[in-house]
């Protein structure tokens, strides 16, 4: 490996990157909050690597765009929104004690993207990484997948820096993921009054969770939640309106195809109750054998590590569908994502980035795109 200096990653100065991200607040869809994000994320990336990092401009927000000017051959993907909503930071600041780093996006996924950004200032040679900071990942990336799969292809491989899986192992696989949004129309009536001339739809949205929590099948993997369900406006009166939100998350683009079927078929029970479904399994799945490779690679790199698949959805799943190899959960080893208990644990960090160092340096001197040089 040909390194830019031989001292290990700096976790002070880790950290210190660290706290400027996570004191900007970046919730999805606050593009204010986002522009604010993604201008400190570009800086960070200038002040350690060099060059100059493009904001790339969509409704969701600005997605941040850095090359390291030749062919390209590994891309490093991340996001900088987070789940939290303006304020959480007063309420749960930036701290590091006990050896743990608290404060919100810590874990999901700052931290991820500071040893990602100090990990490649340590090598000598960046002309073919790419780094993209997406503004919309825990949205759906609906604004960055065509973006995300166009500098994948361009790339070749893509390591992504998510939170680690439990344990601090990588993520081989994941499932694919979607949300159904069941929308169920019947007739308003005084419940009182004349209850029968109504179609209650909160009856039928009873009927349809039957029917919707049987596609499941735990058993290969396909498991389908009602998570959120709403009906009505007075408690004297037949609703007339019910929706009903659902989880779904499969292991293979069959069972993708079969339960989408199944959504678009289903019937109401009551007569003159309507039903329409929007929504889709917008993740694919990413099968394990994408990451097999790179895998490979960073177990020679750093003996002992694990994979795993998880149940989740990254932007991951995106690029191993297009058949680019993909390894995922290369970011911050902590917990609890999306909670107010997430956590990085700050002895990690210079490990992680060192493995980041030596995951693109293999890529990098790899004889092609399609061998690792294993």
């Amino acid at each position: 490996m040909t390194m830019r200096k031989t001292a290990p990653a700096s976790v002070d100065t880790m950290l210190e990157d660290l706290r400027t991200l996570v004191e900007i607040e970046s919730p999805s869809r606050d593009l204010d909050a986002l522009k604010a994000s993604a201008d400190a994320v570009a800086a960070v990336i200038e002040n350690r690597l060099g060059g100059r990092a493009i904001l790339v401009e969509s409704e969701a927000g600005p997605h941040v765009h850095w090359s390291g000017g030749g062919e390209p051959k590994v891309l490093i993907l991340g996001h900088h929104d987070t789940v939290f909503p303006l304020g959480t930071l007063e309420r749960r600041p930036f701290t590091v004690a006990d050896g743990r780093v608290t404060g919100p996006g810590v874990f999901d996924m700052l931290g991820g993207l500071v040893q990602a950004i100090h990990g490649l200032a340590l090598l000598d040679d960046l002309s073919g990484v790419e780094i993209l900071v997406t503004a919309d990942e825990e949205v759906g990336s609906s604004h960055s997948r065509a973006l995300i799969e166009e500098r994948a292809l361009a790339c070749g491989a893509v390591l992504v820096f998510e939170g680690a899986a439990d344990g601090g192992g990588l993520k081989t696989g994941r499932k694919g993921c979607g949300t159904f949004e069941v929308s169920i129309t019947g007739r308003a009536s005084h419940a009182g009054l004349e209850p029968a001339a109504g179609v209650n739809a909160l009856i039928e949205a009873a009927h349809q969770v039957l029917d919707i929590a049987a596609l499941g099948r735990p058993e290969i993997g396909t498991t389908v939640t009602p998570t959120v369900a709403s009906a009505g406006t007075q408690d004297n009166v037949v609703p007339a309106q019910a929706t009903v939100f659902v989880d779904v998350r499969v292991e293979s683009a069959e069972e993708k195809g079969r339960v989408e079927s199944a959504f678009a078929s289903l019937a109401p029970h009551l007569d003159g109750a309507r039903i329409s479904v929007q929504g889709a399994v917008g993740r694919p799945p990413m099968p394990e054998t994408a990451s097999a490779e790179l895998m490979a690679v960073a177990q020679r790199l750093l003996p002992g590590i694990k994979g795993t698949a998880v149940g989740g959805g990254s932007d991951g799943n995106f690029t191993a569908a297009l058949g680019v190899p993909t390894l995922d959960g290369l970011g911050a080893v902590g917990g609890g994502a999306h909670a107010d208990h997430e956590f990085l644990l700050v002895d990690t960090m210079a490990e992680r980035a060192n493995l980041v160092a030596g995951l693109v340096d293999a890529i990098q001197n790899a004889p092609s795109k399609d061998v690792l040089g294993l």
